[in-house]
């Protein structure tokens, strides 16, 4: 059992570090385009995209401009045969769906952690071994600024 428990643990301890550093990525500029540019190479730059457009949401004042961002988000990401289709399950786009008309800030929050979670545990780890990876290291070392890249 006790070695059961540690296992667990240590599945924890890394997702813990796996979210501090795609959150630290996902905030700095190289980072941030680095990582989108790995995902567009992967056909999957809609998470990202969603997951920064979800952000800016979450900032929005205006209940005028909440609407109209929400039915944005709405029709680029989450409606079925959306441009940009994210890929999440049905009870949380039906979810939002049924809500969409009437939009909190906090509408996506389900699928904004969905897609997080999907970047966090299958893109990042691809992307650490990436050449976009190599290329933004370099750079970074060349500039000097290797301190906020705590994954190395």
């Amino acid at each position: 059992m006790p070695v059961k428990c540690c296992f667990h643990r240590s599945n924890i301890e890394e997702t813990m570090a796996s979210s501090e550093s795609v959150d630290t990525l996902l905030a700095n500029k190289d980072g941030l385009e680095a990582f989108r540019k790995f995902l567009k190479s992967e056909f999957s730059e809609e998470n990202v995209e969603f997951w920064l457009a979800c952000e800016d949401f979450k900032k929005t004042k205006s209940s005028t401009k909440i609407t109209l961002k929400a039915q944005r988000i709405y029709s680029d990401f989450i409606e079925a045969d959306a441009p940009k289709e994210i890929n999440i399950d049905f009870h949380t786009r039906n979810h939002i769906s049924q809500n969409i008309s009437e939009p909190t800030l906090s509408c996506f929050d389900d699928a904004q952690r969905l897609i997080y979670s999907l970047m966090a545990k299958d893109s990042f780890p691809r992307f650490l071994r990436s050449n976009e990876y190599k290329e933004l290291v370099k750079k970074q070392q060349n500039r000097n600024q290797k301190r906020w890249l705590p994954f190395l």
